[in-house]
């Protein structure tokens, strides 16, 4: 429940983690397991049990999972490890005291903006993100959604029910996750892509492709480079009468498409306001260490909020990243919560993603940033397809679809520094497994 503001300032709880994210679930339960033993504050913008996200898009919202399916943790869990969960708060500032902040302990007061305070010794932002807006005339009528939270996903949820045609804007990962869903709901879907190739931003061009080639072969409208004008109003309506029902929407060329429900999936944008508002660095997210910790010493950032430095095993250094996947948050958590006992743990490892798409599973390890080279892996009769990414002849990630061998084999041999020669993985009938060897003694034979 939130905080009765009247009642005023909870006692000072050890750390104060804003954010009931994933990243937030999972520095609290390290925190724990590290042998942290002040009590601990969850607190969280939503009216919700901190809860997964990624089957939002997909079995949730065709009804494969139930509600409770979703939620992280018993509230047994927290009772028992002296965890608070609060619930519906936003935090709206911190006030740091004398001599908290750079050089001092990080003590301070979060002020909610139902004026509920929360004073803790220490402070983690695990905000993530939000849904990026599209701001084209027509964009507050009703039935123009996003996916991104709960709240997003029971909107959508009940619009699906009387539906029939659905555009969805994006051609990403949880607009194609979406997309197959409602594909498979029954729905008529069209998905509009304003670039030249789905999941730009994600896979290379032959993954790409392959996904572009399976979903029109399961049915889906897919149009790439779309310009989108504006959302039309039901019939009747206006397009400034705002919360009217959306009927269609309109292209640059002068198509109307019919929708009933119009879902935007066009990126997020890292959550940073408070951050900025506490004077911390901030450069495409939340700007920390390799220990998770803020410009002022003593904040920790983790999760899709933080620009960190980049953890793959022979980045450029100096080079920064910020991840938006489940891996990285708990991963980051983990290190966070060492930092917090004194145990320097640096954030050093393999990135590795996952989207469901119908019968399409997709799983990338490493980043593809860079590369110079690809090879090809693919079964058509066992519906396999898998893209290997070279730099310098050196593997540095792949994407798999309908491929868990070679996704692990590559993320295996990524963590461990070894290479998988790219002539012999060309044959996707060899086990990649099997062709992994040390990349130092490779160079050196």
């Amino acid at each position: 429940m939130a905080a009765d503001p009247t009642s005023g300032p909870r006692p000072e709880t050890g750390m104060l983690i804003i954010g009931a994210s994933q990243a937030g679930v999972q520095l609290a339960v390290s925190l724990r397991g590290v042998g942290f033993a002040e009590p601990i504050t969850l607190l969280g913008e939503e009216d919700h049990r901190p809860y997964q996200r990624p089957a939002l898009s997909k079995e949730w919202l065709q009804g494969k999972i139930e509600n409770e399916s979703l939620i992280f943790r018993s509230n047994d869990y927290w009772a028992e490890h002296d965890i608070t969960l609060v619930k519906g708060e936003r935090i709206d500032h911190v006030e740091r005291e004398a001599g908290s902040g750079t050089g001092g302990d990080g003590a301070g007061v979060a002020v909610a903006a139902s004026g509920a305070r929360f004073p803790f010794r220490r402070v983690a932002l695990t905000v993530g993100a939000r849904a990026r807006r599209l701001d084209l005339p027509g964009h507050d009528l009703s039935g123009v959604l996003y996916l991104r939270n709960a709240d997003d996903a029971l909107a959508l949820k009940a619009a699906a029910g009387d539906a029939r045609d659905v555009v969805v804007i994006g051609g990403g990962f949880i607009g194609l996750e979406a997309a197959s869903s409602l594909q498979t709901m029954g729905k008529n879907v069209v998905v509009l892509e304003h670039g030249p190739r789905l999941v730009g931003r994600a896979v290379g061009e032959e993954t790409a492709q392959y996904f572009l080639d399976a979903h029109r072969a399961r049915g889906l409208d897919i149009r790439l480079n779309a310009r989108i004008t504006r959302f039309l109003p039901a019939e009747g309506g206006a397009v400034d009468d705002a919360g009217a029902p959306v009927g269609g929407v309109e292209l640059e060329d002068g198509t109307v498409l019919p929708a009933d429900i119009v879902l935007l999936g066009v990126g997020v944008v890292p959550n940073t306001e408070l951050a900025e508002r506490m004077g911390l660095a901030v450069d495409n997210g939340i700007v920390v260490d390799r220990f998770a910790r803020a410009s002022d010493g003593t904040t920790l950032a983790v999760g899709d909020c933080a620009n960190l430095p980049n953890p793959v095993p022979g980045a450029e250094p100096g080079s920064r990243i910020r991840l938006e996947s489940v891996n990285n948050a708990i991963e980051h958590a983990k290190v966070a919560a060492y930092a917090v006992v004194g145990r320097r743990e640096d954030y050093a490892g393999v990135p590795w993603f996952w989207s469901n798409q119908a019968d399409l599973k997709l799983q990338i390890a490493g980043l593809s940033v860079g590369h110079d080279a690809t090879v090809i892996r693919r079964d058509d009769d066992k519906g396999r397809f898998t893209v290997l990414y070279y730099r310098g002849e050196q593997i540095i990630a792949a994407d798999c679809v309908n491929a868990p061998l070679d996704f692990m084999a590559v993320k295996n041999a990524l963590g461990r520094g070894q290479n998988i020669p790219a002539g012999p993985a060309a044959d996707p009938a060899v086990p990649l497994k099997t062709l992994a060897v040390d990349a130092v003694t490779e160079g050196a034979s």
